[in-house]
């Protein structure tokens, strides 16, 4: 390890709640280099609850103790990794601790971000310093607290130049535009419809390589009509997440088309996502657009943005950044900008007033 560059952690769940990503990270003031990974499962019963949770009326002590069972859930993930690595915990600075979104809500009345997993129980389990509560910052100054990832991005692939694009498709898909000027936001729903409607059909978490979605054809009516929804056609900033994209969403669309099939539905659910994201990739003249997170691993889906694109479609793996674990590399290195004290380049991206110092920092001594 370099005399300069510092060890963290990143953990990370995203909207699929598949898995939970910790990410070892060696950073420095020039580079953030991936030491060593893994994905840590996610309790079924545990998804099921923030899924009911996030859909229902339920009380503050639901939400207490959920906090309570998600960091413990997080420290044992962490602590997982360590031992699985042989690690020393003093030579770790810090852990970047995302959280699980519960709630994102940047344009009420009264704006909030909010994610569950107590920092408290990650410090007490682990040991480490914990960095959590990233958004609230960037809410505060005005912004959407989202997306986070054009940051880091253009922190990692601003070498390959301009009209670069990345998009992390995970619950939801997101775009990074490397350009005059860093641009992103939230594109819409990434994999979160297809993965709803696998399960409800299916029994099956996620649509392996879109085998399911291949065997039905698009139904052109069905997807003109999803694509007419006032979050497509919203300007940036802008950002969304499950309490908008969810099976409410996709069964006030389903009740004009009774008679389609469940393989057509999958179909359609996919090149939504494909069309969505390529859309705002042509719209934007993209020459490389760089794919991460779940959704690079859906083999159709990447030959459907291959098609639709007019730019160069690549995953990040091909520039040397893995694809599953990019999205908790993030927070490792924003653990990093907090420990730093060095405010994060985003308001061009949230339209915060500002670049704020993001995070809150949880001492383990």
């Amino acid at each position: 390890m370099k005399q300069d560059s510092q060890l963290y952690i990143g953990v990370m769940s995203g909207t699929s709640l598949d898995g939970v990503d910790v990410a070892l990270c060696e950073i420095d003031a020039m580079h953030c280099r991936l030491v060593a990974s893994y994905e840590h499962p996610f309790p079924s019963a545990l998804k099921e609850e923030i899924l009911h949770t996030i859909t229902h009326t339920v009380t503050l002590q639901t939400i207490g103790e959920l906090d309570v069972k998600l960091g413990k859930l997080f420290a044992e993930a962490v602590n997982s990794f360590i031992e699985k690595n042989t690690l020393l915990r003093e030579e770790i600075k810090a852990i970047g601790l995302h959280g699980q979104t519960l709630w994102h809500a940047p344009n009420s009345s009264y704006p909030f971000s909010m994610q569950l997993g107590s920092a408290n129980e990650v410090v007490a389990a682990t040991g480490i310093d914990v960095i959590a509560d990233f958004r609230g910052a960037d809410v505060a100054n005005g912004g959407e607290g989202a997306p986070f990832a054009p940051a880091f991005h253009e922190e990692i692939f601003s070498y390959l130049g301009d009209n670069i694009a990345i998009v992390n498709i995970g619950g939801m898909a997101n775009i990074s535009y490397l350009g005059n000027e860093l641009l992103g936001w939230d594109i819409g729903c990434g994999n979160v419809l297809m993965d709803a409607f696998m399960q409800k059909t299916q029994s099956k978490a996620y649509d392996k390589e879109g085998a399911f979605a291949k065997s039905g054809s698009v139904n052109m009516a069905l997807l003109q009509a999803m694509l007419k929804d006032e979050y497509f056609t919203k300007l940036p900033p802008k950002s969304t997440g499950r309490e908008y994209f969810n099976t409410a969403w996709l069964n006030s669309y389903l009740q004009d088309f009774q008679s389609i099939s469940d393989a057509d539905i999958q179909r359609t659910l996919l090149e939504l996502t494909a069309v969505t994201i390529a859309n705002e990739a042509n719209r934007l003249h993209v020459e490389k657009l760089i794919i991460c997170g779940g959704g690079a691993k859906n083999s159709f889906l990447m030959q459907r943005l291959d098609a639709l694109c007019r730019g160069e479609v690549a995953k990040s793996d091909a520039h040397g950044v893995s694809s599953d674990f990019l999205e908790a590399m993030i927070f490792a290195w924003l653990a990093y900008k907090r420990v730093h004290r060095q405010t994060v380049n985003l308001k061009s991206v949230t339209g915060a007033k500002k670049n704020a110092i993001l995070g809150a920092h949880y001492a383990a001594n």
